[in-house]
């Protein structure tokens, strides 16, 4: 190469511009890592929302048949701090109890309020959070198999009550078909489970000053509305329901009434003084009594007697211990050996007494002179009732289902305690979003500081 040839190739290449090969390849490495951390820091996140919205997911949901070991808890606790919905995955399943009361855990913000699902065979507990009061056995009923929820809901411009599947998690929803209603509340399931009673409002006055209370039987299937009585909202129609396969006794004011499904009466008679339907279980096992409880004048004490469903007359007291210092005890069921299980409602020692006027009034949990409440066993020819399930205080209302009351089965609880599995997936899903947005600040600071070590280990001897 002549000297003449290498000064012409110099000067030509002193006119290209240089190609910043170790910055254009440094810039690439960061915009691929950058695009990966995101990649993978939105996989993440999918993962985690799906999460908590679908908890345990591929979990299979329990059929029916995994009641057949269902049996009543000794005893029940507050849930954990984040325990699942009802409607969450892994799906509870049928259902032995439902609790609520004032207790802190049973109370939400807003007014939200709590009712507790404990599972039929298990003391796996869930939540069914409520917008208005949530009163287990009251407003909110469990179906006598345990598989449905059955609680109001719906504005006064659509009201309505729900039907939750408590093994598939899906709610159905029954409009009312009442004329002018402004609110719908279930007051009982019938004995077979396949029809709601529920009770709606309609006011009387243009400006809702006085209401009345219609009383119907509503089929789950086809939202079929049958009208079984309407009265005075003074008169508490629907106040106390109880079931029997093809019939209803109801209580309204001071008078039973015994009616069919199909919205015929058969009959009704006039309760005697201090006495009320005894509850949800009032019908005896065969359906040829009823039960009302008595309570003793100027005593605490309770007695359950027997009484014609069709006459109202008395057909002689059964041979149940009477239960004592309580403010009022709800029949649930009977039990295989004849024992009658209530619910019996523990007073407020520092409670005002109730004014005279309304010492004839049915018992009620809302006015606060509850402490806790109770089942009890009231076994025949027993000297004393003796308790099957224990509640926390400030947990006040509490419904059985029917098939874990005729099963007689009493299994030693452990109530789960921690914290539960909506907690921890929220936990996660915070500790997710907070590492991502950390990632994302330092994202330059990173990228300098894993370059300055790649280049420190390519500069050492030998590398």
């Amino acid at each position: 190469m002549t000297a003449r040839l290498r000064d012409a190739l110099r000067t030509a290449a002193e006119g290209v511009p240089a190609y910043p090969v170790y910055e254009r390849a440094l810039a690439t490495a960061r915009r691929d890592r950058r695009r990966r951390v995101a990649a993978a820091t939105g996989a993440l996140l999918v993962l985690v929302v799906a999460g908590v919205a679908l908890p345990l997911g591929r979990t299979p949901a329990p059929e029916p048949a995994a009641t057949a070991d269902a049996a009543l808890p000794d005893r029940i606790a507050l849930p954990p701090i984040g325990t699942l919905h009802v409607t969450d995955r892994p799906r509870l399943g049928p259902a032995s109890v439902i609790f609520s009361g004032p207790a802190p855990r049973l109370h939400g913000w807003n007014d939200v309020n709590v009712v507790g699902v404990v599972d039929a065979d298990s003391d796996r507990y869930r939540i069914m959070r409520m917008g208005g009061e949530s009163l287990a056995g009251g407003l909110v009923h469990l179906s006598p198999d345990g598989r449905y929820l059955a609680r109001p809901e719906g504005e006064q411009d659509d009201p309505g009550v729900e039907v939750i599947d408590l093994v598939t998690g899906r709610t159905r929803r029954l409009t009312s078909r009442v004329d002018d209603s402004v609110a719908s509340t279930p007051v009982a399931w019938s004995a077979d489970g396949g029809s709601l009673v529920v009770r709606d409002d309609v006011p009387v006055a243009f400006d809702g000053a006085t209401y009345t209370s219609v009383l119907s039987a509503v089929t789950v299937r086809d939202n079929r509305w049958t009208r079984l009585a309407a009265g005075a909202q003074e008169a508490r129609v629907g106040s106390v329901v109880a079931a029997a396969p093809g019939r209803l006794a109801y209580q309204y004011g001071r008078t039973v009434a015994v009616t069919g499904l199909d919205g015929r009466e058969r009959s009704s008679f006039a309760l005697p003084d201090g006495t009320w339907l005894a509850g949800k279980g009032a019908w005896s096992p065969d359906g040829a009594t009823l039960t009302l409880a008595n309570r003793r004048s100027g005593t605490d004490e309770w007695t359950l007697r027997r009484v014609d469903p069709a006459t109202g007359r008395d057909v002689g007291a059964l041979r149940l211990p009477a239960v004592s210092g309580v403010v009022a005890i709800r029949l649930l069921g009977w039990a295989p050996d004849g024992s009658a299980l209530v619910a019996a409602y523990q007073p407020e020692p520092l409670a005002p007494d109730r004014p005279l006027e309304e010492s004839t009034d049915p018992p009620s949990t809302r006015d606060g002179g509850v402490r806790t409440v109770r089942v009890l066993a009231l076994t025949p020819g027993a000297a004393a009732p003796r308790t099957v399930l224990t509640a926390p205080d400030q947990v006040v209302d509490v419904d059985v289902a029917d098939q874990v009351l005729r099963s007689g089965r009493i299994r030693d609880a452990r109530p789960p305690g921690g914290v539960g599995g909506r907690f921890w997936l929220w936990t996660g899903l915070l500790a997710v979003l907070v590492t991502a947005t950390v990632l994302y600040q330092s994202r330059q600071r990173i990228a300098l500081w894993l370059d300055d070590r790649r280049v420190r280990r390519a500069r050492r001897p030998g590398a």
